[in-house]
Order: structure tokens, then C-alpha cells, then sequence
């Protein structure tokens, strides 16, 4: 059998950025100091520069409008509590805030770091350069309690307004067994129902003129139509949307501080449950993150059976959105027929891995387990089967005349509206512009598979779910392509930090049980160093970005998902729409609220 070479395969590398210091530095951007305090080397290789918080509006102005290429997209934005961290450079101070740009025309990333002192934990709002940075400072100011002035609305996001104290701090506790016994009082009680009662004018909603009241409309946060634990309070003018509110939060469990608590092993099953819908797609950037960290080198054998399953839950996710977005839409029988296809790809993941939605098989330095005797098979009925059930599902939905009228044309976003509110994945695709991650930057071997980038052209509705209906014609060459090529050898790095360990060390002698024993029930030791991994995920691109103290833990676990921006555009793309256009709308998003509030 042919394998693919994955050992001759080029991974994408950043391409280093000091030449763009330099072009800032070059601008006439009235930038009357050197914005630039230092340049930090990580591991992942994304520059990394400290700025002076008195410099950062000016520089984020050059960097959005002034270059000829500019950073169009605040990918994220997050902090670092920095106040337990032994392993740290002179100029980290007690908090850090770090802003991660790119810049598609340029294929680059920069990352923009704040230090902050205990008392003064404030910083300018980037607001008005990255409309999506509202979201982010809000939760950064949630979890840390870092006040950005002049931000449009700074309050609480992720936690309920009666919240006493800030997560996401060192000093919170991570663990029930930290806190006093829960109880709810009575006088605690009315001051709960108290917070609960709904303000406009405290949730920035306006009145629209002086001869019109407030007409409200709460859709959620139990409702089948928002897909979760979600609220939107919409403003109403008749039937036609004035204005809305997403209301985010009820799914939040805390993933990132679990993050600091697990070890770097353990916390693998707890990466499943971000997009629940992902499977493995989830662990698949945390376990290279730690990869990178460690210097772990994948063998090409884990490498191409982590694409395929990845490819795999990419279909289920895929599968689940074509038939409830149907369904929403008011066609009932699709989504009975996608979950037979559902079940039967389950089926294969269960003879891989042993269970079904959440199988947390990735392993750090490969996978838990090799492919079962059979595999081939039940792999090629699989995609031999699909594509026929895809064409009959094009007659039943995607040239079905009601869902047409009912999605051509709503929702529309213009690909710049898209860059500048984050989105990503077939959101972004769907308005024509083509960024795929396993194109622009392959990573785990993708650049060795054969496959299109399906693109829309309206950015709606309709052009929203084409672009996941294609997405599975082309995972299915991907897995056909896994089938027919896949390497033989070992299905795990031979490499002492991965997990578990290989058992062969512990029979030799005790210096070999030991760090066996160790590794197992501590977990391994991840040198000192930071990096963050992106994917191209069922929903959009998700990333970890990772911080090691050279611990059995994670410092700082960051998860940046791709559906917390894209709820974040809701009052942009629903003004002027109808209720029933709003449902087609969150439908065709597709988003979990898991991945939202982690």
C-alpha cells in the first residue's frame, strides 16, 4: 500500500515579523516615542512585542489603518495574571494583556503585550480600531478585573452581574472544596431576583424616538430556536428588529481554570467538551500546543489518523447543523435522515476509539490507541455511502424553493464586515473570501491532502450552509485519501514526554520505573515557554494558547473559539430583519454554546 511521506511534508512557519516593527517604526503615524519596549522569542514563533500602555492606541491606529498591508483582524485579546509565575522575563510585571493580530493579505501574526502593575490595571479600549474587541475586554475585565476606559459598555459577560471577584485571578479559587458550602439565603435570594429584572437603558439600548416605548422581546435563554443556553433580548419596532442584546454566560464553567488545575494529561478529556459537537477537533490544537512546548516530533502514522478522524467529526458537526438548520427553517424530515448518517459514522468512531461524541483519543505525542483490525472497511462503505446521501439531500434542502426564499439574502455580511468582527471558518468563506487554515497554513500534514475551499458569494444564509455541504463533499476525499495512503510504524512518539508513557521503560530498573511512575500519575513536566496553535475547526478556527511555568500544569490555558465573535455580530446582521429571519439567521451561524462560554 502507498503512504503519504508525511516526514517530507511542510508544516506552515510564521514568517518572522521584525520587518513589520521596522515598517511601523517607518510610518509617519505620529507616534512621537518608540512604541516597542522589547521583542520576546516564543516558542511558537509569533513576535511577540511589549509596548508601553501609553503608546498602544497609537500603535493599534498604525497597525489597523496606517499600513499598506494592515492587521484587519483582533483575533483575540486576553490576560495573564502574572503574580505566581516563577519563570518570567524582567519586563512581565504583575498582569499581562495580550493582543493577537493578523494580517490575511500578509499570511502573518503579531502578538501586542501590555505589562500592568497591581494598581494600575488599566488600559485604553481598542474599540474603535476592532469593533469585535468589545466582547473580549469585557471578558478580560470580567475574569481579571482590568478596566479599559472608554469602552462602550464594561460589564460583566461570562459571569452574573451579582459576582463578587475576578476568575480568573491566582488569588479565586479553582476548586469547590477552596469555598464555604453554597447557600442561597433569603436576602440573597431577592438580591438574585433582583438583578435579573431587565433595564434597556442599562443594557445600552436606546430609544428610538419620543413618540415610541421600549417593545421588547425575549428569545431564550430556553428556547430551541437559539440552540442552547442563550438569550437575545430584541427590540421591536412591530415585527421588524430595532436592535438586540446577546445575553452569554449560562453555559460558563469555568474550562480555562480548570486548565490551571489538570495536568497537562488530564485535562485532555476536558477539551471535548468546548465544541461538543467537535470530538476530537478539540484535542487536536491543545495536544500540539503541548507538542510544541516539549519539542515532540508526531510520527506520521498518529499524524494521518488524526486528520482523518478530525475529518470525521468535521462531517458529524456538518451532518448536525444541514439538519436542524432545516429544521428551523420548517423542514422536518432532513434532520431524521442526517442522523442515520450520523449513526452510522458514531459507529466507526466507537470501533476506533470506544465511545462516540466525546472520545478524547488524541494522545500528546500521538493517539491513544492504533486503528482496529477491519478499519479499512467500515471506513470505505462510509465513503462510498455518503456522497449518494449528499446528493439526495441537495434535491430535499438546498433546492427545496421555501428554504431558498427563506435564506437567499438574509443574514447577509460583506466580507470586510466579516474580517473586521472576527469571523471565521464557513462564515468567513461564505461572503467569497477563501481562508482555510489547512490551505493558508497546514499544520499536522494537511499540506500533503488534495482538497478544494469551497467559497459563497453572498455571505447569507443560504451561502452559509453551501459552504458546510461542499465542506463534507471534501472531507470525504480527505478520508479517501487517509484510506488509501495510510503509513504504517507507530501510532505515538517515542518520547518521554508523552502520555501516558510507554510501559517498556518501567521493566529495566528503578531510575526507568520511577519517572514512569511520575508521568503517570503527576503527568509530564512541559518546559517553561508559551505558544498558541490555531486549527481549523468545525465551527471556525480554534486556538490554544498555553503558558507553561515548567510544571505538571498549565500557568495559563486560553481558549479562543470561533463562536464567541460570530454571536458577537448578531445586532449588526438582524437589524431590519423579522423574528422568523433572525431564527434562519442563528441557524445558519451555527454556533455551540459551549464553545461561546467555555
Amino acid at each position: 500500500m502507498a503512504s503519504i511521506n508525511l516526514q517530507a511534508s511542510r508544516d506552515w512557519q510564521p514568517s518572522h515579523t521584525l520587518p513589520i516593527i521596522d515598517e511601523i517604526l517607518a510610518q509617519d503615524s505620529g507616534l512621537s516615542l518608540t512604541p516597542v519596549t522589547a521583542i520576546e522569542n516564543i516558542v511558537d514563533d509569533i513576535t511577540s512585542c511589549w509596548v508601553d500602555k501609553n503608546q498602544l492606541c497609537q500603535l493599534m491606529q498604525v497597525l489597523r489603518f496606517d499600513l499598506a498591508k494592515p492587521f484587519e483582524v483582533c483575533f483575540d485579546i486576553t490576560a495573564i495574571d502574572e503574580s505566581e509565575r516563577t519563570c518570567k522575563a524582567v519586563h512581565v510585571s504583575d498582569f499581562t494583556v495580550s493582543y493577537h493580530l493578523i494580517s490575511y493579505q500578509r499570511n502573518v501574526d503579531l502578538r501586542i503585550k501590555v505589562a500592568l502593575g497591581k494598581q494600575d490595571k488599566t488600559l485604553p479600549s481598542i474599540c474603535s480600531f476592532w469593533p469585535n474587541a468589545n466582547w473580549y475586554e469585557r471578558e478580560v475585565w470580567d475574569m481579571f478585573g482590568i478596566v479599559f476606559d472608554n469602552h462602550p459598555y464594561l460589564t460583566r459577560i461570562l459571569m452574573p452581574n451579582t459576582w463578587h471577584g475576578h476568575p480568573l485571578l491566582k488569588t479565586h479559587p479553582a476548586r469547590a472544596t477552596e469555598m464555604e458550602p453554597f447557600s442561597l439565603p433569603p436576602l440573597k435570594q431577592d438580591e438574585e431576583q433582583q438583578a435579573l429584572q431587565f433595564d434597556p437603558e442599562a443594557w445600552g439600548m436606546k430609544r428610538q424616538s419620543q413618540d415610541n416605548d421600549f417593545m421588547f422581546l425575549n428569545l431564550g435563554p430556553n428556547h430551541p430556536s437559539v440552540h442552547g443556553a442563550f438569550r437575545i433580548v430584541l427590540q421591536m419596532d412591530g415585527e421588524e428588529i430595532v436592535d438586540c442584546v446577546p445575553d452569554i454566560g449560562y453555559h460558563h464553567r469555568g474550562a480555562e481554570k480548570m486548565g490551571e488545575r489538570q495536568s497537562w494529561h488530564s485535562y485532555i478529556p476536558y477539551t471535548d467538551r468546548i465544541d461538543y459537537l467537535g470530538g476530537v477537533m478539540n484535542n487536536f490544537p491543545y495536544v500540539m500546543a503541548v507538542e510544541k512546548l516539549a519539542g515532540i516530533t508526531v510520527p506520521d502514522r498518529a499524524k494521518v489518523i488524526r486528520i482523518m478522524t478530525a475529518e470525521m467529526f468535521r462531517i458529524l458537526s456538518h451532518l448536525l447543523f444541514y439538519g436542524t438548520f432545516a429544521q428551523d427553517i420548517g423542514a422536518l424530515s432532513p434532520i431524521f435522515y442526517m442522523f442515520v448518517d450520523r449513526e452510522k459514522l458514531f459507529g466507526i468512531i466507537e470501533a476506533f476509539t470506544g465511545a462516540r461524541m466525546h472520545p478524547s483519543w488524541f494522545r500528546i505525542g500521538g493517539i491513544a490507541s492504533d486503528l482496529p483490525k477491519g478499519w479499512e472497511q467500515l471506513v470505505r462503505d462510509y465513503v462510498e455511502y455518503l456522497p449518494k446521501r449528499l446528493d439526495e439531500y441537495e434535491k430535499m434542502v438546498m433546492q427545496n424553493s421555501l428554504l431558498k426564499n427563506r435564506t437567499i439574502n438574509v443574514g447577509a455580511y460583506s466580507t470586510k464586515e466579516a474580517l473586521e468582527w472576527g469571523v471565521t471558518g464557513p462564515g468567513l468563506r461564505a461572503t467569497g473570501f477563501s481562508w482555510d487554515l489547512r490551505k493558508q497554513r497546514p499544520y499536522g500534514g494537511y499540506d500533503q491532502f488534495d482538497f478544494d475551499v469551497p467559497v459563497g458569494e453572498r455571505g447569507d444564509c443560504y451561502d452559509r450552509c453551501r459552504v458546510r455541504v461542499e465542506e463534507m463533499r471534501q472531507s470525504i476525499r480527505i478520508i479517501e485519501q487517509c484510506l488509501n495512503n495510510m503509513p504504517e510504524g507507530p501510532y505515538k512518539a517515542d518520547h518521554p514526554q508523552t502520555t501516558p508513557p510507554d510501559k517498556a521503560r518501567t521493566m529495566t530498573d528503578i531510575d526507568t520505573l520511577i519517572p514512569h511512575f511520575v508521568n503517570v500519575s503527576w503527568g509530564p513536566v512541559i518546559p517553561a515557554g508559551e505558544v498558541s496553535v490555531a486549527v481549523e475547526a468545525t465551527k471556525g478556527i480554534m486556538a490554544y494558547h498555553l503558558i507553561s511555568d515548567g510544571s505538571t500544569m498549565s500557568y495559563r490555558t486560553r481558549i479562543r473559539t470561533p463562536s464567541f465573535p460570530h454571536l458577537q455580530m448578531l445586532p449588526v446582521i438582524s437589524r431590519g430583519q423579522m423574528v422568523a429571519d433572525l431564527i434562519a439567521t442563528l441557524g445558519s451561524v451555527d454556533y455551540v454554546m459551549a464553545d461561546v462560554d467555555r
